[in-house]
């Protein structure tokens, strides 16, 4: 079992929403992400999920886009996201870690070379945001080869056939969008709620994240109620941009321990 999906098991039996934290490697720059991190780690984030910056960045909102413009300015990049992920595993580092991406970069690299490198890294699985479910086998089998999972995005449009398809991937866990449009945007609740999250779980066979527009302790305790994980991205990303350099980590784990806190309160 992967250290990703296994996160997720312990904690349902345990009763605990996975909180699953969006950050942007190299923002506010390269040698800082490291250390928030281990910030938000320590404040209560389950899993990491490590946005890879990428010039044209279409699902994602303002918040991640300008944070992906900063990285870039910073030298960040595939290169980066990798090599962070090779130093914190190296520093003893152990949370679970998915890289967030663009299927472009991955692509210049080689799918095979890709997997290679991030199994090298210790990366626990990819998530490519413009690869659909039906194109995933070119990522897919690479990474399976080489035991890094791959976590599929579902959309409130994706239908029952299609859906079930993931059964066969067997993914660590999937990532429900809770509204269409890009990231950051106002939360309003996840399309179909409870009972959409819990139709996903079961075709897909793997647990179920919700994510997009989460922002707030009682946003989070409100979906954690009913889907085994919670995502938070732009939040973190605009407390991050919002300290600076110097107060980027401290900012970000103190965003994560009042999520982690709302999502406790709601167990």
């Amino acid at each position: 079992m992967s250290r990703l999906r296994k996160r997720f098991d312990v904690n349902a039996s345990a009763g605990r929403t996975t909180l699953v934290i969006y950050l942007t490697q190299g923002d506010p720059s390269p040698a800082a992400t490291g250390d928030i991190v281990r910030a938000v780690a320590g404040a209560g984030a389950d899993v990491i999920e490590l946005g890879v910056p990428f010039s044209d960045p279409n699902a994602d909102g303002p918040e991640i886009q300008a944070a992906m413009e900063r990285a870039l300015a910073a030298g960040g990049g595939l290169s980066g996201a990798l090599a962070t992920v090779a130093e914190l595993r190296d520093t003893g580092c152990d949370v679970p870690i998915m890289l967030f991406g663009y299927y472009n970069p991955m692509f210049v690299r080689g799918p095979d070379r890709f997997a290679a490198d991030a199994k090298a890294a210790g990366v626990d699985a990819v998530l490519t945001v413009d690869v659909p479910i039906d194109e995933l086998a070119e990522l897919r089998d690479p990474l399976a080869a080489a035991g890094v999972g791959v976590v599929p995005l579902v959309a409130p449009t994706s239908g029952d056939e299609r859906i079930a398809k993931l059964r066969a991937i067997d993914a660590p866990f999937v990532y429900y969008i809770a509204k269409t449009g890009v990231t950051g945007s106002a939360f309003a609740g996840a399309s179909g709620g409870a009972e959409r999250v819990a139709k996903i779980r079961e075709l897909s066979g793997s647990p179920v994240a919700v994510g997009f527009g989460i922002k707030t302790p009682d946003d989070a305790r409100s979906v954690g109620a009913y889907a085994d994980g919670v995502v938070v991205g732009s939040a973190v990303v605009q407390a991050i941009a919002g300290a600076g350099q110097a107060g980027a980590a401290r900012a970000a784990g103190d965003l994560v321990a009042k999520l982690r806190a709302g999502l406790d309160r709601g167990e």
